[in-house]
C-alpha cells in the first residue's frame, strides 16, 4: 500500500500530472470533490457548506452557527477514515484536505508542484482566457488566500517548505510526463513503508477526528490533541462556569471509542474577554435582520440572542441582497418602508434567486394590499411593529424548522 498527496500551487498542471499518473500506475485518485460528498452526508449538510470549509469565506454567522469548525471537523473524519481502511491500495490524495493531514503520519510520499509566476501566468492565459494583467491579479490573490488558509487550518506558513515535502517539482522546468515518471521513480522507497509510530499517528488521528466530531454535535467547538487514546482538550475562551462544562466535556469524549485518559485545560492564548458560547444547531441561528430603524435592530438583535438565536444586521436592501448572492441566510426578518430597494422588491428578488430562504415581513407601515402582495410572493408570515419578542421569537422558530426540514430532504 502507498499514499501520494498532491499539493499544488495554481496553474502548475496539477490535474495533468494526477492523470498522467493514474493512467500509468494502479493508483486510485480520491478528490476533494469526493471527499467533500462523503463529509457533507456524515454531517448533515449541503456539500456547498462543506466545500467552504476549504476556503477562507467565513459566514457572517458562523460565531453563531459554527458550520465552518463543523464541517473541517467531518473532513477530517472522513481522512482519517480512508487512512485507517486503505491497506493494499495505492491512493492519490490532492487538494487543500490533504493538507489536513498530520505531519507526524509520515508512509507519505508527500508531492509539491511549483512553478514562477511567468509560467503560471502563461497557463492561467491559456486555461482562463485572461490577460496578463488578470492572471497575475488572479494568482496573487489565490497565492494569499492559500498562505491564510494553511496557517489558520493547519498551522502551516510555508506552503512549499522543501522540508514539508519529499519531492518538490519545478513544472516551469519538467514536462508533465518527466514529473509523472520522477514520482513513479519512487514508489518503492522504504519512504512509504509504514513504521510503528506512523501507524499510530494514524490512529491518533482518527481519535481526535471522531472527538472532534462528537463535541461539534453537541455544540462544542474546542481545541483537540489525541496520543495512544489520550485525549487533551483545550478552552481558549472565558467560561463562567467551567468546572460545569468540564464535566459536559469529559462525558462526551469519555463516550468515543478508544479514548482511555481525558484531560483538559485552559490555552495558554486564553483571553479573558472571549466568551464561550456553545451552539445549538437546533435553533435558528442563521437569521438576517434587514431594517433601517438601527437602533432598533440592534436591540432586535441582542434580544434573540438572549433567546440563543444567532443573527446579523444590514440596514437596507442593497445590502442584505448582496449578502445573500454569497452567504444565505435560513430565516430573514425583513422591514417593508426602506430607503433605496423597498422590502417588497427586496422579497420578490429573493424569492426568485433563493426560494429556500424564508422571509417574515415586519413592517409599521404595511397595508392589507401590502400583506396579501408579500404573501402572494411567498413570505413565511406577515407581522405589525410593535410585536412582542416571544411571539416573533416562535414564528422564526418556525421557519427555521421549515428551512431545516426542506435541507435534510
Amino acid at each position: 500500500m502507498a499514499i501520494i498527496t498532491i499539493f499544488s500551487a495554481d496553474f502548475c498542471k496539477e490535474q495533468e500530472v494526477v492523470k498522467e499518473l493514474t493512467s500509468r500506475t494502479n493508483f486510485r485518485l480520491t478528490t476533494t470533490d469526493q471527499i467533500v460528498a462523503e463529509a457533507a452526508v456524515l454531517a448533515g449538510m449541503d456539500e456547498a457548506k462543506v466545500r467552504r470549509a476549504l476556503t477562507l469565506k467565513t459566514s457572517v454567522f458562523e460565531k453563531f452557527t459554527h458550520e465552518k469548525q463543523y464541517a473541517l471537523a467531518h473532513i477530517k473524519l472522513v481522512l482519517s477514515k480512508l487512512l485507517m481502511v486503505s491497506a493494499g491500495r495505492d491512493l492519490i490524495l490532492t487538494g487543500y484536505s490533504s493538507q489536513l493531514i498530520p505531519r507526524e503520519i509520515t508512509h507519505f510520499f508527500r508531492v509539491g508542484l511549483i512553478a514562477d509566476k511567468q509560467f503560471r501566468v502563461k497557463v492561467a492565459m491559456e486555461e482562463r482566457g485572461l490577460s496578463a494583467r488578470e492572471a497575475e491579479k488572479l494568482i496573487t490573490r489565490l497565492d494569499e488566500e492559500r498562505v491564510q488558509w494553511l496557517s489558520k487550518y493547519c498551522g502551516i506558513q510555508d506552503a512549499f517548505n522543501p522540508a514539508d515535502y519529499d519531492l518538490l517539482i519545478p513544472m516551469n522546468k519538467e514536462s508533465v510526463r518527466d514529473a509523472a515518471e520522477l514520482i513513479i521513480s519512487y514508489l518503492d522507497k522504504d519512504i512509504l513503508q509504514p513504521t510503528p509510530s506512523s501507524e499510530q499517528a494514524v490512529e491518533d488521528f482518527n481519535l481526535q477526528a471522531m472527538v472532534e466530531v462528537a463535541l461539534a454535535k453537541k455544540g462544542h467547538d474546542l481545541t483537540v490533541q489525541a496520543v495512544n487514546g489520550k485525549v487533551k482538550i483545550i478552552i481558549n475562551k472565558n467560561v463562567t462556569r467551567l468546572n460545569r462544562l468540564k464535566e459536559e466535556i469529559r462525558a462526551i469524549v469519555e463516550q468515543v471509542d478508544g479514548v482511555e485518559e481525558v484531560e483538559i485545560g485552559l490555552s495558554k492564548d486564553f483571553h479573558q474577554t472571549d466568551v464561550y458560547r456553545k451552539y445549538n444547531m437546533e435553533m435558528p441561528s442563521k437569521v438576517l435582520l434587514v431594517d433601517d430603524e438601527q437602533e432598533f435592530v440592534k436591540t432586535l438583535s441582542e434580544r434573540l440572542a438572549l433567546r440563543d438565536m444567532g443573527s446579523a444586521v444590514v440596514h437596507d436592501g442593497e445590502s442584505a441582497l448582496s449578502l445573500i448572492e454569497h452567504d444565505q441566510p435560513d430565516v430573514m426578518v425583513l422591514d417593508l418602508k426602506m430607503p433605496g430597494v423597498d422590502g417588497i422588491e427586496v422579497l420578490k428578488r429573493v424569492k426568485e434567486t433563493s426560494p429556500e430562504v424564508e422571509v417574515i415581513i415586519l413592517t409599521g407601515h404595511g397595508s392589507e394590499e401590502d400583506r396579501k402582495k408579500c404573501m402572494e410572493l411567498g413570505a413565511f408570515a406577515y407581522l405589525r411593529k410593535p410585536v412582542d419578542i416571544t411571539r416573533l421569537s416562535s414564528v422564526i422558530k418556525e421557519a427555521h424548522e421549515k428551512a431545516r426540514q426542506r435541507e435534510q430532504g
